[in-house]
């Protein structure tokens, strides 16, 4: 699935659409996140982290958890990010191995660059509840 980019705005005012809209809403991070996920399984060092692979539910978390954070309608609900996490063992160098690969994959679906530099820069923003060694 390729992804959109926001249009350019009507030549008669400013048109302002979130994150989400202007890749293309759930279906888009959906796709995402199954890319995103399928390199951090054929990854050697991360695949660790998911002994059972990354179950729907899990997937889902993530797509409801990105989408609120990037302008959508989605609201998350599920476990709290920093329990979910906890004496997993994740440091920043896999931290940053798995932004990498989220980068990868919003270019290889087509997203902008300024769009996929604000992605992984709000995904950043996980990095104190995420990191744990």
């Amino acid at each position: 699935m390729t992804m959109t980019t926001a249009a350019n705005a009507p030549a008669t005012g400013v048109w302002e659409i979130s994150i989400y809209e202007a890749i293309g809403g759930r279906a888009a991070l959906t796709a995402a996140v199954d890319n995103f996920y399928g390199r951090l399984l054929a990854d050697p060092e991360l695949a660790l982290f998911f002994p059972g692979g990354v179950g729907v539910r899990h997937r889902a978390y993530v797509v409801t958890i990105l989408g609120e954070a990037l302008g959508g309608p989605e609201r998350y609900r599920g476990p709290a990010v920093t329990s979910a996490h906890r004496g997993l063992g994740i440091g920043d160098a896999h931290f940053d191995r798995a932004a990498a690969h989220l980068a990868v994959t919003l270019s290889e679906l087509g997203v902008s660059r300024h769009l996929a530099d604000h992605i992984v820069a709000t995904v950043a923003g996980l990095r104190p509840a995420v990191v744990t060694a």
